[in-house]
């Protein structure tokens, strides 16, 4: 075999040897591009998961700041008050002017409200729904619309100290009547 073939033959053979390596390290190559590539797409999923535990975390710190305030009643009105009622203007027959009541007066604080709680001989009458806005008492009572006898209660009570809040009750019945109370709220003794 003359030396030129020989040359040649060693060439073709090396060529292809190296060609096989190549494909070789090709498919290396791939399969660690396509691994790569797998752990990319993992990333990427675990950092958005993240992000989303971000936002949820800064959403849960943003309402605790934007919480509700629940009202409460300052100290010099909370507690138990001697309430007398006495009616002075009424086109109602259940109310007649002269008319007067002697109950006990509760202000309380629920985790909901502010709310009075009015007792007559130990025993709960009613329960108002109430709110201290400008230096103002309002309070409201209101039968739900099942009952036979739709009564409105709203209370006012304006003239406020230490130990008296004075003020006025109106008391609508089926909106076809009303009647006017003065109300006299004295702090009672502990």
């Amino acid at each position: 075999m003359p030396r030129s073939t020989k040359i040649l033959l060693l060439c073709c053979v090396s060529l292809f040897l190296f060609s096989c390596k190549e494909n070789e390290r090709e498919k290396q190559l791939d399969a660690r591009e396509k691994l790569l590539s797998e752990k990319e797409n993992i990333f990427s999923q675990k950092e958005a998961e993240f992000d989303a535990l971000l936002k949820m975390r800064d959403s849960l710190y943003a309402k605790k700041t934007d919480s509700v305030v629940i009202p409460t009643w300052p100290e010099d009105i909370l507690g138990k008050w001697t309430g007398k009622v006495i009616c002075t203007e009424s086109n109602c027959s259940d109310y007649v002017i002269g008319d007067q009541r002697t109950d006990i007066w509760e202000f309380v604080n629920d985790s909901l409200q502010t709310s009075v709680n009015v007792y007559s001989k130990n025993n709960l009458v009613r329960t108002y729904a109430g709110k201290l806005e400008n230096n103002e008492i309002k309070l409201n009572f209101k039968t739900d619309s099942t009952s036979s006898k739709l009564v409105d209660m709203n209370i006012l009570l304006n003239e406020i100290s230490a130990e008296k809040i004075r003020g006025k009750r109106t008391i609508t019945v089926n909106n076809n009547c009303s009647a006017v109370f003065s109300v006299e709220l004295l702090r009672s003794s502990k």
